[in-house]
């Protein structure tokens, strides 16, 4: 049995490092990249129109942060990475209270983004 394609939305208004992410998801088995988004309005309209399974989300956007596209999502939104270079302590206590999965640095977990998408696997659900 095959398992399932994981649903992937980049929420990232570089982008640069949206290639680069894009780059390191298509090693990974199983594993589309469903769109790019670079504002809140336009990430809230893909998670709601497209098939979405997790989130790897930016806080500050060009429009718009990631805690604007949790919040308008609520409790019924897709699992979240949260990757920031804004790894302050309040922004990693607002990720929790809004159920974010994992908080990452950009600078200091960027390597681990991909084993996190590998142990997250069996809890997302399709």
């Amino acid at each position: 049995m095959t398992a399932a394609v994981l649903h992937i939305l980049l929420v990232e208004d570089s982008a640069l490092l949206a290639e680069r992410l894009r780059e390191a998801l298509a090693q990974l088995p199983n594993v589309e990249v469903v769109g790019t988004a670079e504002s809140e309005s336009d990430a809230i309209q893909m998670v709601r129109t497209l098939n979405v399974d997790l989130m790897i989300l930016d806080l500050q956007l060009k429009r718009g942060t990631g805690f604007g596209v949790l919040q308008a999502l609520g409790k019924d939104r897709p699992m979240a990475i949260v990757l920031t270079n804004y790894a302050l302590p309040a922004y990693q206590r607002r990720a929790k209270e809004l159920g974010v999965e994992y908080f990452l640095d950009k600078s200091r977990d960027y390597e681990k983004l991909t084993s996190v998408i590998e142990s997250m696997r069996p809890q997302i659900r399709h």
